[in-house]
């Protein structure tokens, strides 16, 4: 890998944690203690913190759901919508252990030779960067600090909020876990999508969110605070992973950084694992690269500087992540997620609009590192421009093709803006809204498909399934009172496409696809999301499936 420089009113506690040790999976540090925000941290995944600048704006992020005056909304941060959009599988079982021990075996994709194309929307050549930022795999963790600020006890189906399909009884408090894989061809990593040019990288990732049961009270200076440290050979991080103490070293690759080629075949453990050193035990993450016979890992514990956060202050607590739930069921959910979580895999889309060019440049410093991005994107994908008019305002932030940053990645692939600071693509006329998604096991114009064989627990597959995505919500025609306007593909949308999971059996194996493959069970396309959820307005979702394992 290219080497990278090192770049870039407190509220009341809540009495019932006050002066308790956080049960279960927490250190004996009591809420009157904590660790204070830095200057730059990651006390708001989505970097609207009012105390604190985001050390790395463009943060993949877990999608809250809302309630204001009861009634289900959009969540807001600070003013601003952050919702975006994740297709997703949750697989579901009765078996103990399903929901705290998985094995996932995939298949990387493989870009195109050529470099990627801005002319023609549909059949443009395209790389895995401009489809999905960040595919993901998720589970429920436990965490008394988090929504609803109710004590947890890791592996327990006890936690399971009550009441379906409102549970307006929360559970324990929980959060949400998201090992990410990045995409190669649009770097750096602190200020855009890749490790570098030539490699996939990955981390373990854990949103929590600041609020009390059925959305009260939230403390807006620190609503989703995150924990980020990548996947790493020696299992050490590149720098502090807490929302308190993360900077530029946390977000920057280093020479441990675990980097996957194209095309290798991984295995990925994600478990609660004993910490060394006999601190208890906390979630765990272990990649293998089965081609190249490389592994790294991380294990989300206060020893390696995990630390959950205190809603009354939004100091950092040293803290040991777990699973929260024992079986993978439908109601062993993320109360506060606007999908539902739990055992899933999926794909963040809506962050990439390509350009033919790019203007109105803007410089921004953080933690010493300096950058320029632009903001304004020309080409055939803005038809009609962003502007007051459009739900979109801007695609930002946007980088010319050939772009080193300063000499700190290696050159950009295309011209093209990454859409975080409008929150995603809610004009829905980038990359991922027309069919440049993968047709083929084999790279042609489009890249190759992931290949992800069915998930295992202790040897064991999940019985069922179910589609999800979050996307409506981002769709201005869609509302708690327009449901009819809540569809996939997003109604209006120039590209009239919307990408959808595929059941095949490659190579003598039954794997999950994702794109527009033709070559197995697509379970109705679009139509496999169904409709509104009765959960969250913003969400599709199809009822539980049955998992056919390819035998129909």
């Amino acid at each position: 890998m290219r080497a990278i420089r090192i770049l870039f009113a407190v509220l009341v506690a809540i009495s019932s944690l006050a002066g308790t040790g956080a049960a279960g999976s927490a250190s004996t540090t009591s809420t009157t203690d904590g660790v204070a925000p830095g200057a730059i941290g990651l006390l708001d995944c989505n970097g609207y913190s009012p105390i604190q600048k985001s050390v790395k704006r463009n943060m993949v992020c877990a999608d809250p759901r809302a309630l204001y005056d009861g009634k289900p909304s959009r969540f807001y941060d600070n003013g601003h919508y952050i919702g975006h959009d994740e297709p997703s599988i949750r697989f579901l079982s009765t078996v103990p252990g399903s929901a705290n021990d998985v094995t996932w075996t995939e298949q990387l994709p493989m870009d195109p030779a050529a470099a990627p194309t801005v002319a023609t929307p549909g059949s443009d050549l395209t790389h895995w960067f401009e489809l999905s930022a960040a595919p993901w795999f998720g589970m429920a963790l436990c965490d008394p600090f988090s929504y609803p600020q109710a004590a947890c006890k890791p592996n327990s189906d006890s936690n399971a909020p009550k009441n379906p399909p409102t549970f307006n009884v929360d559970g324990g408090g929980s959060s949400f876990l998201e090992v990410q894989f990045y995409p190669p061809g649009f770097g750096p990593f602190p200020d855009n999508l890749s490790c570098d040019n030539s490699h996939w990288c990955a981390s373990l990732h854990i949103n929590d969110l600041e609020c009390t049961g059925q959305f009260h009270f939230c403390n807006f200076n620190c609503i989703e605070p995150t924990n980020f440290a990548f996947i790493q050979t020696d299992g050490v991080p590149t720098g502090p992973p807490s929302p308190q103490r993360a900077n530029l070293a946390t977000v920057t690759p280093n020479a441990t950084t675990l980097l996957m080629n194209p095309g290798d075949r991984l295995r990925v453990h994600i478990f609660d694992a004993p910490v060394p050193g006999g601190s208890g035990s906390a979630l765990k993450v272990q990649v293998d690269d089965l081609s190249t016979g490389q592994s790294g890992f991380m294990q989300a514990s206060a020893a390696n500087g995990y630390m959950a956060t205190i809603l009354g202050n939004c100091k950092g607590v040293p803290f040991n992540y777990e699973p929260e739930y024992s079986t993978a069921q439908p109601q062993n959910l993320v109360p506060w997620a606007a999908l539902q979580g739990g055992l899933l895999t999926q794909y963040e889309i809506g962050h990439f609009t390509p350009c033919t060019t790019v203007s109105n440049p803007v410089t921004f410093t953080v933690g010493g590192f300096t950058d320029t991005f632009w903001q304004t994107c020309s080409g055939p994908y803005e038809v009609p421009a962003d502007n007051a008019t459009n739900p979109e305002i801007s695609d930002a932030p946007c980088y010319p093709a050939g772009d080193t940053h300063g000499g700190t990645s290696d050159p950009n692939e295309v011209t093209g803006c990454v859409n975080f600071f409008g929150n995603g693509d809610v004009d829905f006329d980038g990359t991922p809204y027309w069919r440049d998604w993968p047709n083929s096991t084999s790279p042609n114009t489009f890249p190759s498909t992931f290949l992800q064989q069915q998930p295992t627990t202790n040897g064991q597959m999940y019985s069922s399934v179910q589609f999800e995505t979050d996307l409506a919500a981002s769709e201005s025609t869609c509302g708690p009172t327009r449901l009819s306007g809540c569809a996939a593909p997003p109604p209006g949308a120039p590209g009239g496409f919307y990408p959808y999971w595929t059941q095949a059996k490659v190579s003598g194996s039954c794997v999950w696809e994702f794109g527009q493959m033709p070559n197995g069970n697509a379970f109705g396309g679009d139509a496999q999301f169904d409709g509104p959820s009765s959960y969250f307005f913003g969400t599709l979702s199809s009822p539980v499936l049955p998992n056919p394992n390819c035998s129909g």
